[in-house]
């Protein structure tokens, strides 16, 4: 993949989020940890999962936890230093964390994984660097795994939809010169076009202090 090691937005994305998973703005203790019911719909196919599930762009770890209550075994991984930090410390019993910036690509080796899981992180990437991305993505998982993802949707007007330069084509500019993509359906057929889209529904979700919309997929490896 292209790395883009100087890129400004690069920078401003590492440091926004090592700010978010610091600890200053909120107790980010295993207890404070919040899991939703996204994931529910597909608990026959991460159940029937033997290989170590991926938790890419894990965050405070919403989705470990999920993933660990039901007995799975998880390899979480964040661009975060403070991210990862943390995960260690509220999941001792955590598989593995890995720390990296997915423009590098995936430290892991060819069919990996079964299933990996990218919950709202696919959508901060330009156009050739998220392609790249689902590659990397297509070629750790096995033969017919699954990725189970959600993105924002155009219509997510209380997180940014819509707000700032275009860079390309509902890929925009934040505020702190980050990018941030939304999709619509459309544009999850084309981005994803190598994948055999299983499950697709826009939805809202109240994991945040306001509403979001967002679409969420199941998509398996062709």
């Amino acid at each position: 993949m292209d790395s883009d090691v100087k890129s400004p937005e690069r920078e401003n994305s590492l440091n926004y989020w090592d700010k978010t998973w610091d600890g200053s703005q909120r107790d980010l203790s295993r207890n404070n940890i919040k899991t939703d019911d996204w994931l529910v719909d597909f608990n026959q196919i991460i159940s029937s999962c033997d290989t170590p599930i991926l938790d890419l762009g894990c965050g405070s770890g919403n989705d470990t936890l999920y993933l660990i209550q039901k007995g799975k075994r998880v390899i979480s991984c964040d661009q975060s230093a403070n991210a990862i930090e943390n995960i260690r410390k509220n999941f001792p019993e955590i598989y593995d964390a890995k720390c990296f910036d997915m423009l590098d690509g995936l430290p892991f080796e060819d069919n990996s994984f079964q299933v990996v899981i990218a919950d709202l992180c696919l959508h901060y990437f330009r156009e050739k660097d998220l392609f790249a991305l689902l590659d990397e993505i297509r070629r750790i998982l096995t033969d017919k795994g699954y990725l189970i993802f959600r993105v924002n949707s155009i219509n997510d007007k209380y997180h940014g939809a819509g707000e700032g330069a275009e860079i390309e084509h509902h890929l925009y500019e934040t505020k702190d010169k980050r990018f941030k993509r939304f999709f619509d359906e459309a544009d999850i057929q084309y981005f994803f076009k190598d994948f055999d889209i299983k499950y697709l529904n826009e939805e809202t979700t109240g994991r945040y202090e306001r509403e979001k919309i967002l679409y969420r997929c199941l998509a398996k490896k062709k």
